[in-house]
């Protein structure tokens, strides 16, 4: 059986240096198309699919936040969590330069600057997850704990817009 190519991109390289087991999972990619396009493509429910997103706050702080594909994130209770007066998502220029990855294919896992990370919590009772490997199209499939013992992540309570259940 041959084996599955993928892209080795950064966040690859330090999953594999820190010993986790992942299974590759590539599909087509569609702009703006957001996890949706990814649950569809590969037969999974949204919630699974673990959203990065690049945020600021109001002091040009950045940082970013894990949550679920089919939930947004308040930034009204973030911002009151980070004891700022408000949050929001960087420029897609900011974004790209921070992290290393074209957004699409943001992955928390080896970003270009260290950033904070903040993680709604209830992710963590996933049995596995699916997150973005660092190129549109590609996506990780991990077990919660090694997300966190990698990135250390502040736990957070800040999803809105459930529309399925966990």
């Amino acid at each position: 059986m041959a084996k599955e190519h993928y892209p080795t991109t950064p966040a690859v390289r330090l999953l594999q240096k820190a010993g986790v087991d992942f299974v590759p999972h590539l599909y087509p990619y569609e702009e703006r198309g957001g996890t949706a396009v990814s649950a569809r493509e590969l037969g999974i429910p949204e919630t699974r699919i673990i959203k990065t997103l690049v945020m600021e706050d109001d002091r040009g702080e950045p940082f970013l936040i894990l949550m679920h594909g089919d939930r947004e994130v308040s930034t009204k209770e973030l911002a009151r969590l980070r004891g700022v007066k408000s949050v929001q998502p960087c420029p897609p220029e900011k974004a790209q330069r921070l992290t290393g990855y074209l957004v699409g294919g943001t992955s928390p896992f080896a970003t270009r600057r260290p950033l904070s990370v903040y993680l709604e919590e209830t992710i963590e009772g996933l049995t596995t997850l699916l997150i973005n490997g660092g190129k549109r199209g590609f996506l990780v499939e991990i077990r919660p704990e090694d997300l966190t013992r990698i990135l250390q992540p502040v736990r957070v309570r800040v999803a809105r817009g459930d529309r399925s259940e966990l």
